[in-house]
């Protein structure tokens, strides 16, 4: 991609495994943003589909891809973000996509605000109709005083400085999930960073991966009940379950 040394490099990080039917997406989402100066790194899990080949077929766009077994998404989070050398970090999950191609603009321009982190809203749609919106997930619900509750802000939508994560901390690895939700936890509430809320979606974001299927459900608050616990934050799987009354809220605004 063009580079403007006097904007700040973006890296965008996507992770995936055998993501051969989504993945073009994805990358032709980054690629076509108006920004000029964005870091693009691929992290494979060691893909046997034709994802490997596909990404290698963007030649150079693509300024770093690595293809090797990990030990789960939020390891192969760590290690995009190990190779980052941009001033701001965005995660792109393979079954995820950016709305329009004026996506990373709009975040350069909040990050002018000097904040340390930035979040936004997203959609849910379905692969066979990429066009239609099947749920709309609201971070405005969210605060850092609800982490007792299980908020977060949706975790694709989150740019971050890169000296955040040298200072803090990456993704923890003993979780299946919640990684996520802990990373977002010790960021906000925990440490108090500055964060900016932009009130539109900027993701499309595939309906049945990892984070929006049911079998997922059970585990992702089991989890989260022990990141609060871990982190000295007082809840119960009642307070944690109450979010999903604001969750039916998401649906009926369609």
């Amino acid at each position: 991609m063009k580079v403007e040394d006097s904007k700040p490099l973006i890296s965008i990080v996507t992770v995936c495994f055998n993501s051969e039917n989504t993945i073009k997406d994805t990358i032709d989402s980054v690629l076509n943003q108006t920004y000029g100066n964005i870091e693009y790194i691929i992290i494979d899990g060691g893909s046997i589909d034709g994802t490997v080949e596909f990404v290698q077929s963007y030649g150079d766009k693509i300024a770093r891809f690595v293809s090797e077994p990990d030990k789960g998404i939020y390891d192969a989070m760590n290690k995009g973000i190990a190779l980052a050398t941009g001033d701001i970090i965005g995660i792109l999950n393979s079954d995820d996509f950016y709305i329009d191609e004026l996506v990373i603009e709009k975040v350069v321009k909040e990050f002018e605000r000097n904040i340390d982190c930035l979040y936004a809203d997203l959609v849910y749609v379905r692969s066979e109709n990429l066009n239609k919106v099947v749920r709309y997930y609201d971070s405005s619900q969210f605060a850092p005083s609800k982490v007792a509750y299980g908020w977060m802000p949706a975790h694709p939508t989150f740019f971050v400085k890169k000296d955040i994560y040298s200072k803090y901390g990456v993704f923890r690895t003993d979780l299946k999930i919640a990684a996520d939700f802990d990373l977002m936890l010790r960021f906000l509430y925990t440490h108090s960073l500055t964060y900016f809320y932009m009130q539109k979606p900027i993701i499309k974001m595939r309906m049945g991966g990892v984070s929006t299927s049911f079998s997922s459900v059970w585990i992702n608050n089991i989890e989260k009940l022990r990141v609060c616990k871990d982190n000295g934050i007082k809840t119960n799987i009642f307070k944690i379950l109450f979010k999903y009354l604001a969750k039916i809220l998401g649906l009926l605004r369609l």
